[in-house]
Parts: C-alpha cells; sequence; structure tokens
C-alpha cells in the first residue's frame, strides 16, 4: 500500500491544477463571466487543454493538466487576449491575472523611444526600426480600424511584409504590416496594453551613388536616434552626434527635424564575423536578422535590454 501511495505522490505534480482569478485591472475589481483558456505550446503548435469561463467572483480552474511543460493561459476580455506563461515547476494556483477595458482613444498609448540603425551593403542597405510604445497604466490601446501602431516607410523600401511585436511579459509574434489610405504609412492591428511594448520593423532600399536615405517621424515627443556601424559615416543637417557606443563604435546621432535626410557613406554592420581566419578588421557585410536588436541593447540602454531579455527567456521556455 506504501509503495503505490509514494507512486501517487510522485505522480500528483504532473498534473497539478491550475486555478486563480481574473481582475479587471480598470476597475480594480474581480472580472465575471470571461472566457479562459488553458493552452500548452508543442512542437506540432499550441494545444488546448480546457476552456471555461470565471464565476461571479471572476474566479477560474482547470484540474487535468500537464505540469511538465510551460502551459500559457489566455484571457479574452473586451476584444484583447491576455496572455499569462506558467513555465514549468512555478506556481500555477491562486494566480491572478490582470485585464484592462479597451479603447480607441488617440493618445491613451505613447511613443517614447524611436530608433534607427541604417546598414548598408554593396547592393542594398538594410534598414531596422524600433518603436517603444508605453501604454496606459489602467487601459488598453486598440483601433483595429485605424491601427494602434502606424509607422512611416520610405516609398523605395523592399521587403516589408511584417513587424516582430514584442510585449512585456510576452513571447516576441510576427504581425502583418498592412498599407493605410495615407501614402507611405503603415499600420499593425495589435493592441498596445499596459507597460512597455516594442515594436521591430525591417526592410531594405537600394544603395546608390550617392546613398541618399530620407525618411520620417509620425510621433512627435518621442526621443529619436539614427545610428550607424563603425566605418560609415552621415552627413545631414538634420541630425546631431550625440556620442559613439564604447563596445561595437556605433555613432549615433539625434534626429532633429521630423523630415529628414540622410548622405550615407561606406559600408559595414553592426554584427561582425566570429572565428575566421580570413578576417581583416574591417566591418564585414551579412544579411542581418530581426536579433540585431541584441546589439542595439548597448546603445539604447537598459529598459530595452531588460524588455528583451524577458521575451527571450519567456520564448526558450515555450520552446521546450
Amino acid at each position: 500500500m506504501r509503495p503505490l501511495l509514494c507512486l501517487f505522490l510522485a505522480i500528483a505534480p504532473a498534473f497539478a491544477a491550475v486555478d486563480g482569478m481574473i481582475v479587471n485591472g480598470t476597475t480594480g475589481k474581480p472580472e465575471p463571466d470571461t472566457l479562459v483558456m488553458l493552452i500548452q505550446p508543442t512542437q506540432a503548435g499550441m494545444q488546448t487543454l480546457g476552456t471555461t469561463k470565471t464565476d461571479a467572483q471572476g474566479k477560474f480552474s482547470f484540474d487535468n493538466n500537464d505540469a511538465s511543460g510551460p502551459r500559457l493561459i489566455q484571457a479574452v476580455f473586451d476584444g484583447v487576449q491576455y496572455n499569462h506563461m506558467v513555465p514549468p515547476g512555478m506556481q500555477s494556483t491562486g494566480l491572478q491575472i490582470p485585464v484592462y477595458a479597451s479603447t480607441n482613444k488617440a493618445g491613451t498609448a505613447r511613443v517614447m523611444q524611436h530608433f534607427i540603425v541604417l546598414q548598408p551593403g554593396e547592393k542594398e542597405m538594410n534598414v531596422s526600426e524600433g518603436l517603444l510604445y508605453v501604454g496606459d497604466p489602467s487601459l488598453t490601446y486598440y483601433d483595429p480600424v485605424n491601427g494602434s501602431v502606424r509607422f512611416y516607410v520610405p516609398p523605395e523600401a523592399k521587403a516589408l511584409t511584417s513587424v516582430t511585436v514584442n510585449p512585456a511579459g510576452g513571447m516576441p509574434i510576427q504581425r502583418p504590416a498592412l498599407k493605410t489610405k495615407e501614402p507611405n504609412i503603415y499600420k499593425v492591428d495589435y493592441p498596445v496594453r499596459p507597460g512597455e511594448t516594442r515594436f521591430d520593423i525591417n526592410y531594405t532600399v537600394p544603395t546608390t551613388s550617392p546613398m541618399i536615405f530620407t525618411d520620417k517621424l509620425i510621433h512627435g515627443g518621442a526621443a529619436s536616434n539614427l545610428v550607424v556601424p563603425s566605418g560609415v559615416t552621415v552627413k545631414s543637417d538634420d541630425l546631431e552626434l550625440a556620442g559613439q557606443e564604447p563596445k561595437t563604435q556605433a555613432s549615433i546621432y539625434r534626429i532633429k527635424n521630423a523630415n529628414f535626410k540622410v548622405e550615407v557613406d561606406g559600408i559595414g554592420s553592426l554584427q561582425q564575423s566570429e572565428g575566421s581566419a580570413d578576417d581583416s578588421g574591417q566591418p564585414q557585410v551579412q544579411e542581418v536578422k530581426p536579433r540585431i536588436y541584441e546589439s542595439l541593447y548597448w546603445i539604447l540602454g537598459m529598459a530595452f535590454a531588460i524588455l528583451g531579455l524577458g521575451s527571450v527567456l519567456l520564448a526558450r521556455n515555450a520552446a521546450k
């Protein structure tokens, strides 16, 4: 009898309950009748383990689930989905998951930082942009018609199909970059929740001689900077040198005017080749993926570093 009891106690944690309460962060009260789903990421995709609704006290519970892997709790409220990751071995009972009232009122979420990185190659220049949105502490900004997120892209841009969204406390996801009725203005249909959300935009423009890059800032009040790698120089009356990043030797410029034009000279990348016997010590031209932002954290401050590290760790947990 005792061995059977020991076996039961060993197996029980693998099927521990998941329960908690959905709390309305706008009112501060429990939210009843809210749809809640328990999902487990697998190699075959997301597997739904259970679906329920909160009771009159805002509580929910799932009894039969596999606790050996990561689980994702999804709550849908006021047209917006809220996610809460439960890593293996972490507490899965007594959880409190906040949801918020949605609004499409412009100005609810603001762009606090905007950076543009130019990495010119022989035939084309890679352009990486980042928009750091800060949401209202008690509301979710969501405008599916006009786009919660809007940005300008030069008319000569190529290869822009999607935007990488890095939500606070969530996993990086892809969302389509949709054209608007305004020339060269794109939008993203994605809610900006309370906290910080970063939107990463990548595209290329053809290399010309001389290389002229033009852009337009449409978010007033945001701190906007342009970054170029070591070995690349820029000329513009619209820029002011802010300094040089000591690790990568990248030059950082403050963008002074909303409509600006830059003459770019040289070839370079923020990512350097490693372990090459033929390394000449000069910047190497290579295709740059969204991982470029790992280098930019050194340039743009600890705020982006913390946000990016959290996204990476959650993504790794989900992939296990």
